[in-house]
Protein backbone atom coordinates (compact mmCIF):
# COMPACT_ATOMS: atom_id res chain seq x y z
CA UNK A 1 0.00 0.00 0.00
CA UNK A 2 1.41 3.44 -0.93
CA UNK A 3 2.50 5.75 1.88
CA UNK A 4 0.04 8.41 0.77
CA UNK A 5 -2.87 6.03 1.28
CA UNK A 6 -1.54 5.02 4.69
CA UNK A 7 -1.28 8.65 5.79
CA UNK A 8 -4.75 9.38 4.46
CA UNK A 9 -6.11 6.35 6.32
CA UNK A 10 -4.48 7.46 9.55
CA UNK A 11 -5.94 10.95 9.16
CA UNK A 12 -9.35 9.46 8.50
CA UNK A 13 -9.11 7.39 11.67
CA UNK A 14 -7.59 10.15 13.78
CA UNK A 15 -10.52 10.14 16.18
CA UNK A 16 -10.35 6.39 16.67
CA UNK A 17 -6.58 6.53 17.14
CA UNK A 18 -6.90 9.27 19.75
CA UNK A 19 -9.60 7.32 21.57
CA UNK A 20 -7.52 4.13 21.53
CA UNK A 21 -4.46 6.00 22.81
CA UNK A 22 -6.48 7.52 25.66
CA UNK A 23 -7.91 4.10 26.53
CA UNK A 24 -4.46 2.50 26.56
CA UNK A 25 -3.04 5.33 28.68
CA UNK A 26 -5.95 5.27 31.13
CA UNK A 27 -5.74 1.50 31.55
CA UNK A 28 -1.99 1.58 32.09
CA UNK A 29 -2.21 4.51 34.49
CA UNK A 30 -4.90 2.72 36.51
CA UNK A 31 -2.70 -0.37 36.78
CA UNK A 32 0.29 1.75 37.84
CA UNK A 33 -1.71 3.63 40.47
CA UNK A 34 -3.21 0.38 41.80
CA UNK A 35 0.12 -1.43 42.07
CA UNK A 36 1.45 -1.79 45.65
CA UNK A 37 4.34 0.48 46.52
CA UNK A 38 7.54 -0.35 48.37
CA UNK A 39 9.96 1.53 50.61
CA UNK A 40 13.65 1.37 49.72
CA UNK A 41 16.27 0.82 52.41
CA UNK A 42 19.70 1.96 51.28
CA UNK A 43 23.30 1.73 52.42
CA UNK A 44 26.44 3.06 50.72
CA UNK A 45 29.58 0.98 51.15
CA UNK A 46 33.15 1.13 49.89
CA UNK A 47 35.67 -1.69 49.50
CA UNK A 48 37.88 -1.82 52.58
CA UNK A 49 40.89 -2.42 50.31
CA UNK A 50 40.58 1.13 48.96
CA UNK A 51 39.92 3.03 52.20
CA UNK A 52 42.09 3.94 55.20
CA UNK A 53 44.35 1.20 56.61
CA UNK A 54 43.10 -1.61 54.39
CA UNK A 55 43.22 -5.12 55.78
CA UNK A 56 44.52 -6.51 52.51
CA UNK A 57 47.57 -4.22 52.66
CA UNK A 58 48.41 -5.73 56.05
CA UNK A 59 47.79 -9.33 55.03
CA UNK A 60 49.71 -9.34 51.74
CA UNK A 61 52.69 -7.36 50.42
CA UNK A 62 51.00 -6.66 47.07
CA UNK A 63 47.20 -6.54 47.57
CA UNK A 64 46.47 -5.17 44.10
CA UNK A 65 47.25 -7.01 40.90
CA UNK A 66 48.73 -5.13 37.91
CA UNK A 67 46.03 -3.52 35.84
CA UNK A 68 43.63 -3.37 38.77
CA UNK A 69 42.97 0.29 38.16
CA UNK A 70 41.52 -0.57 34.75
CA UNK A 71 39.26 -3.32 36.06
CA UNK A 72 36.08 -1.94 37.62
CA UNK A 73 34.85 -5.31 38.85
CA UNK A 74 34.90 -5.91 42.61
CA UNK A 75 37.82 -7.93 43.85
CA UNK A 76 39.29 -9.31 47.03
CA UNK A 77 37.30 -9.42 50.25
CA UNK A 78 34.73 -6.99 48.85
CA UNK A 79 33.85 -9.39 46.02
CA UNK A 80 33.23 -12.13 48.60
CA UNK A 81 31.09 -9.68 50.58
CA UNK A 82 28.91 -8.86 47.57
CA UNK A 83 28.56 -12.52 46.64
CA UNK A 84 27.51 -13.46 50.18
CA UNK A 85 24.53 -11.10 50.09
CA UNK A 86 22.55 -13.42 47.79
CA UNK A 87 23.51 -16.85 49.10
CA UNK A 88 21.25 -19.50 50.69
CA UNK A 89 23.07 -18.85 53.97
CA UNK A 90 22.11 -15.17 53.75
CA UNK A 91 18.48 -16.14 53.16
CA UNK A 92 18.44 -18.39 56.21
CA UNK A 93 20.14 -15.68 58.26
CA UNK A 94 17.51 -13.17 57.16
CA UNK A 95 14.72 -15.57 58.08
CA UNK A 96 16.19 -16.13 61.54
CA UNK A 97 16.26 -12.47 62.53
CA UNK A 98 13.37 -10.87 60.63
CA UNK A 99 9.76 -11.53 59.71
CA UNK A 100 10.42 -11.80 55.98
CA UNK A 101 9.12 -15.39 55.80
CA UNK A 102 5.84 -14.43 57.48
CA UNK A 103 5.52 -11.38 55.21
CA UNK A 104 6.01 -13.51 52.10
CA UNK A 105 3.49 -16.05 53.36
CA UNK A 106 0.88 -13.34 53.95
CA UNK A 107 1.56 -11.77 50.54
CA UNK A 108 1.12 -15.12 48.77
CA UNK A 109 -2.17 -15.72 50.56
CA UNK A 110 -3.71 -12.48 49.25
CA UNK A 111 -5.50 -11.90 45.97
CA UNK A 112 -6.68 -14.34 43.31
CA UNK A 113 -3.38 -16.21 43.38
CA UNK A 114 -3.83 -17.05 47.05
CA UNK A 115 -7.38 -18.24 46.48
CA UNK A 116 -6.19 -20.46 43.63
CA UNK A 117 -3.41 -21.97 45.75
CA UNK A 118 -5.80 -22.75 48.57
CA UNK A 119 -8.30 -24.29 46.16
CA UNK A 120 -5.60 -26.51 44.64
CA UNK A 121 -4.05 -27.39 47.98
CA UNK A 122 -0.76 -25.69 47.13
CA UNK A 123 -0.82 -23.17 49.95
CA UNK A 124 2.27 -23.47 52.18
CA UNK A 125 4.40 -21.17 54.32
CA UNK A 126 7.41 -19.49 52.73
CA UNK A 127 10.72 -21.28 53.17
CA UNK A 128 14.38 -20.39 52.65
CA UNK A 129 14.13 -20.94 48.88
CA UNK A 130 11.31 -18.40 48.67
CA UNK A 131 13.32 -15.90 50.70
CA UNK A 132 16.36 -16.45 48.48
CA UNK A 133 14.26 -15.92 45.35
CA UNK A 134 12.83 -12.74 46.88
CA UNK A 135 16.32 -11.46 47.72
CA UNK A 136 17.54 -12.04 44.17
CA UNK A 137 14.64 -9.95 42.86
CA UNK A 138 14.53 -7.18 45.47
CA UNK A 139 18.15 -6.72 46.52
CA UNK A 140 20.11 -4.46 44.18
CA UNK A 141 23.81 -3.59 44.19
CA UNK A 142 24.84 -0.59 42.07
CA UNK A 143 28.35 0.72 41.51
CA UNK A 144 28.85 4.49 41.52
CA UNK A 145 30.28 5.95 38.32
CA UNK A 146 31.95 8.84 40.14
CA UNK A 147 33.70 7.04 43.01
CA UNK A 148 34.58 3.62 44.42
CA UNK A 149 31.38 3.41 46.45
CA UNK A 150 28.55 0.93 45.94
CA UNK A 151 24.87 1.36 46.80
CA UNK A 152 23.00 -1.59 48.30
CA UNK A 153 19.19 -1.35 48.30
CA UNK A 154 16.38 -3.54 49.61
CA UNK A 155 12.76 -2.76 48.68
CA UNK A 156 9.74 -3.87 50.69
CA UNK A 157 6.30 -2.53 51.50
CA UNK A 158 7.16 -2.51 55.22
CA UNK A 159 9.89 0.10 55.83
CA UNK A 160 10.95 -1.40 59.17
CA UNK A 161 11.35 -4.83 57.60
CA UNK A 162 13.32 -3.43 54.67
CA UNK A 163 15.72 -1.66 57.06
CA UNK A 164 16.09 -4.75 59.26
CA UNK A 165 16.82 -6.93 56.23
CA UNK A 166 19.48 -4.59 54.89
CA UNK A 167 21.24 -4.26 58.24
CA UNK A 168 21.13 -8.01 58.83
CA UNK A 169 22.43 -8.89 55.36
CA UNK A 170 25.29 -6.42 55.68
CA UNK A 171 26.24 -7.83 59.07
CA UNK A 172 26.07 -11.39 57.77
CA UNK A 173 28.27 -10.74 54.72
CA UNK A 174 30.87 -8.84 56.75
CA UNK A 175 30.93 -11.55 59.44
CA UNK A 176 31.34 -14.27 56.81
CA UNK A 177 34.40 -12.61 55.30
CA UNK A 178 35.89 -12.09 58.76
CA UNK A 179 35.23 -15.71 59.78
CA UNK A 180 36.76 -17.06 56.56
CA UNK A 181 39.92 -14.98 57.02
CA UNK A 182 40.23 -15.92 60.68
CA UNK A 183 39.74 -19.62 59.91
CA UNK A 184 42.31 -19.47 57.13
CA UNK A 185 44.87 -17.78 59.38
CA UNK A 186 44.24 -20.25 62.22
CA UNK A 187 44.56 -23.23 59.90
CA UNK A 188 47.86 -21.95 58.48
CA UNK A 189 49.20 -21.22 61.95
CA UNK A 190 48.40 -24.75 63.10
CA UNK A 191 50.13 -26.28 60.07
CA UNK A 192 53.21 -24.08 60.45
CA UNK A 193 53.52 -24.83 64.16
CA UNK A 194 53.42 -28.58 63.47
CA UNK A 195 55.98 -28.19 60.71
CA UNK A 196 58.30 -26.13 62.93
CA UNK A 197 58.10 -28.72 65.70
CA UNK A 198 59.28 -31.41 63.25
CA UNK A 199 61.95 -29.37 61.43
CA UNK A 200 65.55 -29.67 62.64
CA UNK A 201 67.25 -27.49 60.03
CA UNK A 202 68.00 -24.06 61.47
CA UNK A 203 67.66 -22.16 58.20
CA UNK A 204 64.35 -23.78 57.31
CA UNK A 205 63.07 -23.11 60.83
CA UNK A 206 63.91 -19.43 60.42
CA UNK A 207 61.90 -19.17 57.17
CA UNK A 208 59.05 -21.09 58.78
CA UNK A 209 59.07 -18.72 61.75
CA UNK A 210 58.80 -15.81 59.31
CA UNK A 211 55.76 -17.40 57.65
CA UNK A 212 54.28 -18.07 61.08
CA UNK A 213 54.74 -14.44 62.06
CA UNK A 214 52.91 -13.34 58.90
CA UNK A 215 49.94 -15.58 59.65
CA UNK A 216 49.85 -14.52 63.29
CA UNK A 217 49.82 -10.92 62.15
CA UNK A 218 46.97 -11.73 59.77
CA UNK A 219 44.93 -13.30 62.57
CA UNK A 220 45.60 -10.31 64.80
CA UNK A 221 44.54 -7.83 62.11
CA UNK A 222 41.32 -9.71 61.37
CA UNK A 223 40.38 -9.87 65.04
CA UNK A 224 41.26 -6.22 65.70
CA UNK A 225 39.86 -4.41 62.66
CA UNK A 226 36.13 -3.73 62.66
CA UNK A 227 35.90 -3.73 58.86
CA UNK A 228 37.56 -6.32 56.64
CA UNK A 229 35.37 -6.22 53.51
CA UNK A 230 32.96 -3.28 53.18
CA UNK A 231 33.31 0.06 54.95
CA UNK A 232 30.02 1.86 55.56
CA UNK A 233 29.96 5.29 53.95
CA UNK A 234 26.28 5.77 54.77
CA UNK A 235 24.65 3.57 57.41
CA UNK A 236 21.50 1.63 56.44
CA UNK A 237 18.47 3.92 56.33
CA UNK A 238 14.98 3.75 54.86
CA UNK A 239 12.96 6.44 53.11
CA UNK A 240 9.84 7.86 54.76
CA UNK A 241 7.68 7.72 51.62
CA UNK A 242 7.48 4.74 49.24
CA UNK A 243 9.18 5.29 45.90
CA UNK A 244 8.72 2.01 44.01
CA UNK A 245 7.28 1.89 41.45
CA UNK A 246 8.02 5.41 40.23
CA UNK A 247 4.48 6.44 39.35
CA UNK A 248 5.19 9.83 37.68
CA UNK A 249 7.85 8.32 35.44
CA UNK A 250 5.70 5.35 34.44
CA UNK A 251 2.67 7.54 33.68
CA UNK A 252 4.87 9.84 31.57
CA UNK A 253 6.29 6.89 29.66
CA UNK A 254 2.76 5.61 29.08
CA UNK A 255 1.85 9.00 27.63
CA UNK A 256 4.55 8.42 25.01
CA UNK A 257 3.95 4.73 24.43
CA UNK A 258 0.14 4.79 24.18
CA UNK A 259 -0.09 7.02 21.04
CA UNK A 260 2.70 5.05 19.40
CA UNK A 261 0.92 1.76 20.10
CA UNK A 262 -2.37 3.13 18.74
CA UNK A 263 -0.70 4.40 15.55
CA UNK A 264 1.12 1.11 14.98
CA UNK A 265 -2.10 -0.84 15.50
CA UNK A 266 -3.89 1.43 13.01
CA UNK A 267 -1.09 0.99 10.47
CA UNK A 268 -1.24 -2.79 10.86
CA UNK A 269 -5.01 -2.75 10.36
CA UNK A 270 -4.74 -0.53 7.27
CA UNK A 271 -2.09 -2.77 5.75
CA UNK A 272 -4.19 -5.83 6.48
CA UNK A 273 -7.25 -4.31 4.83
CA UNK A 274 -5.19 -3.21 1.84
CA UNK A 275 -3.81 -6.71 1.41
CA UNK A 276 -7.28 -8.21 1.64
CA UNK A 277 -8.57 -5.75 -0.96
CA UNK A 278 -5.75 -6.64 -3.37
CA UNK A 279 -6.34 -10.37 -3.04
CA UNK A 280 -10.15 -10.14 -3.33
CA UNK A 281 -11.43 -11.59 -6.70
CA UNK A 282 -12.64 -9.00 -9.19
CA UNK A 283 -16.37 -9.18 -10.07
Amino acid sequence: MPAALLIAGLWRWRGRILGAALAIWATGAALVLAAPRAHVAQAIVAPAETTAFAVSSLLAPTPFAPGGLLDTRPAGNFAVYLGALRTPEAARHAMAGTTIAEALTDARAEGPGGMLRRAMGLDRPADADDVLDWLQRNLSVTQSLASVTWTIEVAHADPALALALLARLHGFAEAKVRADLAEQAARRIAVLERRIAQESDVFLRASLYELLAQQQRAGLVVSADEVVAARLVSAPSVELRPSLPNRPLLVALLALAAPLAAVLAALALLLLRGAQAETAPAE
